[in-house]
């Protein structure tokens, strides 16, 4: 088992990742805790013994289930089964299911002790590490939510096994963007190493900037265009799909705005296309749409904002120009 610390002070704790994490959920429950609120989808198939009384409370599936209502459902359920403050959420599935059932652990009774189980690999390298939860409107993705921060997570690699390829697949975008963010050599690791790698690097952004006043922005890696894919809710995308054609975009962006040279936008398809992920937009793309939903992006502060690579690596970019954005997607488009 791979241990990595997330350090927060007094909200420290650890990521467990290996095969079998899963089975050391008991051992990592705050002291005290008599109940379990154990929230997961019919269709994660993980189950997990939390050795208090538990209660299982199942989600619907996909991401139009991520919204304020589920919250809502949620803890109106724990109120009948009667958790404290003292008690635990036990999250188990992906990221659908760490970002809702963590804004529920942040508002129910104010706040009780959250930990994820992580089921997908999506939420192991992302997701499931560093206490952002939310859920989203019509308007835009992750628009409201809470920062949460769990008391553990635990990334049980065994049961990636049986993904399905395309839900895999969704989680080597979030994976591709680690490469650009420091972990440039994880094609040669094995796979617990390589999921640890990617944890190492969120855990060490989120001790230096939990709140995401300034370098966590980085994380957000391809993910201006991707959320903007997926809010127009017109394009069959995974998530980590929408991702990998995000970092293609930002690297053409910033080749576009003269940060980076044409080698390194090359390296960033290579890295997409090297886990068989899309690189270009789908051809029935609608650009100026697309461009507008960007402009609702939580980091755009001053105009346009996004994480682009450059000579001292991957930084937000503030104020780019509307002409230079549309002209890159048109190209993307084509």
């Amino acid at each position: 088992m791979i241990t990595v610390p997330v350090a927060l002070g007094d909200r420290s704790y650890e990521v467990l990742v290996g095969a079998g994490a899963r089975h050391r959920l008991l051992e990592t429950l705050p002291v005290g805790v008599r109940r379990a609120a154990v929230v997961t989808q019919e269709s994660v198939g993980v189950a997990v013994d939390a050795g208090v009384e538990q209660a299982v409370f199942l989600m619907d599936e996909g991401e139009d289930a991520k919204c304020l209502e589920t919250v809502e459902d949620l803890c109106r359920r724990f109120a009948r089964f009667g958790p404290t403050r003292r008690d635990v959420v036990v999250a188990v599935g992906g990221g659908v299911v760490t970002d809702t059932a963590g804004l529920a652990a942040a508002l129910y009774h104010r706040g009780v002790p959250l930990v994820h189980v992580a089921t997908t690999l999506l939420a192991q390298v992302d997701a499931a590490i560093g206490g952002k939860t939310g859920v989203n409107l019509p308007e835009g993705k992750n628009l409201v939510g809470a920062f949460w921060q769990p008391v553990a997570v635990l990334c049980d690699t065994e049961v990636l096994a049986a993904l399905p390829p395309s839900e895999y697949r969704s989680g080597c975008g979030e994976m591709a963007k680690y490469h650009f963010l420091g972990a440039e050599r994880l094609d040669d690791l094995p796979l617990d190493e390589r999921v640890a790698a990617c944890v190492r690097i969120k855990a060490d952004v989120v001790a230096g900037d939990e709140r995401e006043g300034g370098r966590r922005a980085i994380l957000n890696y391809g993910h201006t265009l991707a959320h903007a894919l997926e809010t127009a809710g017109r394009y069959d995308l995974r998530h980590g799909e929408a991702v990998a054609i995000g970092l293609v975009f930002a690297a053409r962006l910033a080749h576009r705005l003269e940060r980076i040279d044409a080698a390194r936008v090359e390296e960033h398809e290579a890295v997409v296309r090297g886990y068989g992920l899309p690189a270009e937009l789908p051809a029935d793309s609608d650009t100026e749409q697309l461009l507008a939903l960007m402009g609702r992006d939580k980091k755009a502060l001053d105009g346009l904002t996004f994480v682009l690579d450059g000579p001292a690596g991957v930084d937000v970019v503030a104020g780019v120009r509307p002409d230079d954005v549309l002209l890159t997607l048109k190209v993307m488009a084509r």
